[in-house]
């Protein structure tokens, strides 16, 4: 479910490019600081997202440095870090153990459930520092989980509860004024979020009588129909976003609202016209 929100790399230049993969690059060295080399596999550019946001609302300090790691033995990457890399790391790491519960649950993915007990006591340790956000988390967890079950064919039910969940995580600290904007900017991010999967899952989980909130609905929606409901999702979202006064990297924050979001998104669809194009052309031989 994670995963969406990436840049476009081909629409950065090469300094914010530089800028974003050191974001990325620093969230690594933390996770593996903070959690052990494990958690590093839990590692995606959705909390480095999160990073750039809440440096770039309150522009804390930020150290940094060069060099090699395991992943580019061969090349010196450039990496900075801040409080907020601290944070990530965590919400990472609880986000990736109860996705692996999830799978587990759903799909009886044995892979899923041994990685979830070695992230049980990171994730307990983290439980232990973000209470708030761990138990926003787990009731939303197990909330999905039970609309699921039911089969609930009213989409807004789980794409909103998964909105509160990211509402959530999106607010660090609980501070007056700013703090209802980042969660009112979480929500709406994590219903589009949820909605993509949904669509870019769709095909597959009906074929795996997996639950989809768009399966259950009264009609099949075609490309131009689930493409609205996406654009007016991150539209919301994006409302949100264009009341934080944030300057310093707003450039990268609006190339992956604007535009990086849709990358996986347009992949599934060419794979799905590739996939279309080769049975039209089995059928015809």
């Amino acid at each position: 479910m994670f995963g969406f929100i990436i840049a476009n790399g081909n629409a950065l230049n090469e300094q914010q490019l530089e800028r974003y993969r050191g974001c990325y690059c620093g969230l690594c060295r933390t996770l593996k600081e903070r959690h052990g080399n494990l958690s590093r596999l839990t590692l995606t550019y959705d909390m480095t997202f999160l990073i750039i946001l809440l440096s770039g609302m309150y522009e804390p300090e930020e150290t940094g440095a060069a060099g090699r790691c395991l992943v580019h033995p061969t090349q010196h990457r450039s990496w900075w870090r801040n409080r907020f890399t601290d944070y990530a790391a965590d919400m990472n790491v609880a986000l990736a153990y109860h996705n692996c519960l999830d799978d587990w649950n759903d799909e009886k993915k044995l892979f899923s459930l041994a990685e979830a007990r070695l992230l049980k006591t990171a994730y307990q340790e983290v439980s232990v520092c973000w209470p708030r956000q761990c138990h926003a988390i787990e009731g939303c967890m197990a909330e999905l989980s039970r609309l699921e079950q039911l089969g609930t064919p009213e989409p807004d039910a789980a794409t909103n509860c998964f909105g509160r969940m990211m509402g959530e995580l999106f607010v660090c600290e609980e501070e007056p004024f700013w703090a209802p904007h980042f969660r009112a900017f979480g929500e709406a991010l994590g219903r589009f979020i949820y909605m993509m999967d949904a669509c870019v899952d769709l095909e597959k989980d009906r074929r795996r009588g997996s639950y989809n909130p768009l399966a259950a609905m009264d009609h099949d929606l075609n490309d131009d129909e689930k493409m609205s409901i996406l654009k007016v999702l991150i539209g919301e979202c994006t409302v949100e976003f264009e009341k934080l006064p944030i300057v310093q990297d707003a450039d990268i924050l609006r190339n992956v609202l604007y535009s990086g979001v849709w990358t996986q998104y347009a992949a599934a669809l060419k794979k799905k016209e590739k996939e279309n194009q080769k049975g039209a052309t089995e059928r015809d031989q």
